[in-house]
């Protein structure tokens, strides 16, 4: 098959805006989780990866007057959205024959969060607040930058972004289109915290991926896209590519509405569809940036998947979340940057907080690795449901 280039990648998250400071971070082993300082929740022991901006900040760094009916997921969504296009050279004349897919779930819930109870005295001004459904978020993010194609939005919780990514490619792949920008965005808000508080499956302290002692995730927030041409259009428009998408897979066990399976089978299947589409064996892959959420059910059946696939000869593995919490349905394409940043400066991200071995679990990358070449990385993202999503990244 023909491959698919990358051509442009932006990111913010709690260890940084864009690219450069994002590298820095991870170089540095300096995570973004601590203290809530922007969400207005009571729970100020849960630690959150939240972006290091108020929502003002991003609104003048965007250069738009202060507006209270934007969100944060579309204020993050636009920086990540601006570096991807700046670096791929995607203008707005160009944008008209390019679909924009984005990832959510939250959406706007922060404003509708902020706005409730106005609710019961609704008028046609207070209802422009509550735009927390996920469409709204996809259309506020793509305003400024010109008429896309087509919008459209993906929500199929932790594996979002990633599907977003692989609808991309499968519209690449059936000629639908010759560019695409894909990615997601999700802030924090009290509904998140909450639910995911209610499940008892967030840690009072920094998470410990694959640790024995894990005892839960820490939420965070952020954005990111990627910009991603044919090789026809790389060549027409004369840019050049920061690495291909080789494979990807989608799978679901549809196990449990929110637990994973004990044998890892939706993973799995993700997993060694990604690999058949890339035309590669598991020996091929140099590093997985593993789901690694820090739950003691996710580490656990990711683990065993891990081993289904690889056997005896598992590549390194880390989960970056450890960084920059758990962004959700954001997570696919936030760690699709950062595989970006290990194959373009050939270093493993390690697993901050990991101390003990769990039972049967992996032992991940713990302390800084630089390699002479990492050339296929594996990307993990798993969702609520079973709906499970692998990507290979590739020099």
């Amino acid at each position: 098959m023909e491959p698919i280039y990358i051509t442009g990648a932006g990111v913010v998250s709690a260890i940084g805006i864009g690219k450069s400071a994002t590298l820095a971070s991870l170089l540095a082993e300096q995570t973004g989780i601590g203290p809530m300082t922007y969400l207005p929740s009571r729970h100020r022991d849960i630690p959150v990866g939240e972006v290091k901006l108020s929502n003002s900040e991003m609104m003048q760094m965007l250069g738009v007057a202060e507006d209270p009916h934007l969100t944060r997921t579309a204020l993050m969504g636009r920086l990540a959205l601006r570096e991807a296009l700046e670096e791929a050279s995607l203008t707005g004349d160009v944008l008209s024959g390019v679909p924009f897919i984005s990832a959510t779930t939250v959406g706007g819930m922060d404003r509708r969060e902020q706005h409730h109870a106005q609710e019961k005295d609704c008028d046609a001004d207070t209802a422009r607040y509550f735009t927390h459904n996920c469409a709204d978020s996809t259309e506020m993010i793509a305003a400024p930058f010109g008429r896309f194609a087509s919008l459209s939005t993906v929500s199929t919780a932790c594996s979002s972004a990633t599907n977003a990514i692989i609808t991309g490619a499968n519209m690449l792949r059936c000629r639908l289109a010759d560019i695409v920008v894909v990615g997601g965005s999700e802030s924090l808000s009290l509904f998140h915290l909450n639910g995911f508080n209610t499940l008892m499956i967030l840690d009072r302290q920094q998470c410990r991926p694959f640790d024995r002692d894990r005892a839960g995730l820490n939420l965070g927030e952020g954005a990111a896209y990627l910009v991603m041409e044919t090789a026809a259009s790389v060549r027409q428009r004369g840019v050049k590519p920061l690495c291909t998408l080789s494979g990807y897979g989608n799978a679901c066990d549809a196990f449990h509405q929110t637990a994973s399976s004990p044998d890892g089978e939706g993973a799995y299947l993700a997993m060694t569809a990604a690999l058949r589409s890339a035309g590669l064996a598991p020996a091929d892959i140099d590093y997985v940036n593993a789901h690694g959420t820090g739950t003691p059910n996710n580490d656990e059946s990711e683990s065993v998947a891990l081993r289904r696939v690889f056997a005896d000869s598992l590549p390194p593995v880390s989960s970056t979340k450890s960084f920059t919490g758990h962004t959700t349905s954001a997570s696919g394409s936030i760690e699709a940057v950062i595989c970006i940043l290990a194959l373009l400066h050939d270093f493993l991200p390690v697993n901050l907080n990991w101390h003990t071995p769990m039972d049967g679990g992996i032992i991940p990358v713990t302390s800084s690795s630089f390699r002479q070449s990492v050339r296929h990385i594996l990307s993990n993202a798993f969702g609520f449901g079973g709906n499970d999503s692998s990507l290979i990244l590739s020099r």
